[in-house]
């Protein structure tokens, strides 16, 4: 096998190349760099600078290479941005995908990992969100994930696809510092950013129906994605024939924004309180992943906890952040 990952310089990208590289797979990257890094990637691992809206780029990425498996990582993944400019989330991910799965239809590629997000299921009201929850989504970011599954299942069953689709939750930590999340979109690093700055964390809502009024979320470490990402393709090489897999990627366990906070702080040396301020619109009170199916159908579990995640994303975060460092 011979695996494409677009994306695959970016920081989820890095990981999942980094960790099937070291499994002994063999893998070419896809990336434009708009948000990738190329020195985080292994030296013996091919780059092919591009997009997946551009046809010819992928066809000869695939032919070049002989590719015969895909993991598609490329995407825009923030969900105010995907509010303010919902064609650029539909053209990027969605006809992104379209041009790719046609060069993989194409080419004869007969494996196709896809990852989703847990933004597909929108706000569902229940403790443990299996796979079988309805998908409601309810920003432009979780419905193109949402027609993504749609468009690659539609494409496994029409051309004999072996497919999966992996509904990632909260992503958070690094494998090493080097691949450390570098922007300022998701919690953990907005904390740090806000610190960093002499500022207090912000927590938005807590008056929320939980018992500290805070949201809980369900976190799972960067490298154990990428563990589940390695499972998963495996599963896929090994099988029989094409088929389906839709898996949730969690660890099943709930932590509130304010026992984060709380640990941030510790872990950091922040001695000061968040400030609250009022709720985000769209936010649910509760989002955890039930893990059952990826547990029992492949017999992946997360290994690693939200201390563990903290304390290698601030390692990242120093090293990034000089100004950090010298606190």
């Amino acid at each position: 096998m011979t695996w494409l990952i677009t994306g695959g310089a970016g920081y989820i990208g890095a990981h999942v190349t980094r960790t099937m590289t070291a499994a002994g797979e063999r893998v070419v990257v896809l990336d434009d760099l708009s948000s990738g890094i190329a020195g985080r990637l292994p030296a013996e691992v091919p780059l092919v600078r591009g997009s997946v809206l551009d046809r010819e780029v992928l066809d000869r990425a695939l032919a070049e290479h002989a590719v015969t498996g895909v993991v598609h990582l490329a995407a825009k993944k923030q969900v105010g941005e995907s509010v303010e400019q919902p064609l650029r989330y539909y053209r990027e991910n969605v006809q992104g995908l379209t041009v790719l799965l046609e060069a993989v239809v194409a080419a004869g590629v007969q494996r196709f990992l896809f990852s989703s997000s847990a933004a597909v299921y929108g706000v569902p009201e229940m403790d443990l969100i299996p796979e079988s929850a309805p998908c409601e989504p309810i920003n432009p970011y979780g419905e193109t994930k949402l027609t993504g599954e749609w468009l690659v299942r539609a494409t496994g069953r029409a051309h004999s696809l072996s497919t999966a689709c992996l509904r990632y939750f909260n992503v958070a930590g690094a494998a090493q510092p080097e691949l450390a999340d570098t922007g300022v979109f998701n919690i953990i690093p907005m904390f740090f950013d806000r610190i960093t700055r002499g500022a207090s964390p912000r927590i938005f809502g807590a008056d929320y129906p939980t018992p500290d009024g805070t949201c809980i979320r369900d976190y799972i470490h960067v490298a154990d994605l990428a563990d589940a990402h390695l499972a998963v393709a495996r599963a896929l090489d090994d099988q029989e024939g094409p088929g389906d897999l839709t898996v949730n990627i969690g660890r099943g366990v709930g932590v509130s924004v304010r026992e984060l906070a709380d640990l941030v702080g510790e872990i950091t040396g922040w001695a000061g309180e968040p400030v609250v301020e009022p709720r985000r619109p769209g936010d649910a009170a509760r989002a955890v992943a039930s893990v059952e199916l990826i547990t029992k159908q492949l017999g992946w579990t997360a290994s690693r906890e939200v201390r563990e995640m903290v304390v290698s994303a601030w390692d990242g975060w120093r090293l990034h952040h000089p100004e950090a460092a010298a606190e």
